[in-house]
């Protein structure tokens, strides 16, 4: 049986602790003590792996199929198909401990606060290199399409992508609403107003915005590999219009500094 020695083990603690206090900042880089078989790879802060492109409909209907909370579905997915890929880091991300993302379900916890969706995201980004560049780029449109487009994805070619059933889907999930906010809250309340449904009927829709979410994200990463890092989902019009005097170095208005939909929560002026 194989043992650790004492610098081994101590750094593996340190690893868990680190991940359990700073795991919910999705702006911190992924902090984590991961070694190999062999005991010399660690997933550092800084680490970056090297992306590769991957079938968008194939990783979103594994998602679809993974359970276990939207931030779960969407990292989980992700990395182990880059973990099955011809990734040069393929081990690597096959020693990625995916189920520190369990925790985002719901708004983290249950909290219906920022979506796991978009927790999921950035951790992810903040993992990959494209081309031996940063992903984090990548966070923003997949934020603002979050807010903006109606979702989950309905068409048939979807649905039957996912290994989803339509008829099931139009039962269950009814109209695709727009979320208007990265918040967890605001995106299932809006859903269930529109369609009549509680928040603890949930589970097919949800299942079905995460798969949505990895076909977007996964689809805007393959472009950014192709080298085309045109940004699909700019912000709103109306956030640009706030962003001209509210800025992070505006003292003679409120200062913000933020990319996210502005008049879901407030009023204009």
């Amino acid at each position: 049986m194989k043992t650790l020695n004492r610098r081994q083990a101590i750094n593996r603690i340190i690893g868990i602790s680190s991940v359990a206090a700073g795991g919910a900042l999705v702006a911190n880089p992924v902090i984590a003590a991961v070694t190999s078989s062999t005991g010399d790879w660690k997933l550092e802060v800084g680490t970056r792996l090297a992306y590769v492109k991957l079938d968008p409909m194939t990783v979103a209907k594994l998602a679809y199929e993974t359970g276990n909370g939207c931030m779960f579905q969407v990292f989980d997915s992700i990395i182990q198909s880059l973990a099955a890929s011809n990734s040069p880091d393929a081990e690597k991300f096959a020693q990625v401990p995916t189920a520190m993302a369990h925790y985002g379900y719901a708004g983290m916890l249950g909290e219906g606060t920022v979506c796991g969706n978009i927790n999921a995201t950035g951790m992810l980004v903040n993992l990959l290199s494209i081309n031996g560049e940063s992903a984090n780029s990548i966070l923003n449109p997949t934020m603002r399409y979050y807010e903006s487009e109606k979702l989950p994805l309905q068409t048939a070619e979807f649905i039957a992508g996912i290994g989803a059933d339509m008829t099931e889907t139009l039962d269950q999930v009814g109209t695709p609403t727009s979320a208007n906010s990265i918040m967890c809250h605001s995106s299932i309340s809006l859903w269930a107003n529109e369609n009549g449904k509680s928040f603890s009927q949930k589970g097919m829709r949800c299942k079905q915005l995460s798969a949505s979410i990895v076909y977007e994200l996964v689809t805007m990463l393959n472009n950014a590999f192709d080298g085309d890092m045109t940004n699909p989902h700019p912000i709103s019009d109306t956030v640009a219009s706030c962003q001209q005097c509210h800025t992070s170095e505006s003292t003679f208005a409120p200062s913000v500094k933020t990319n996210m939909a502005c008049d879901t929560c407030h009023t204009g002026h």
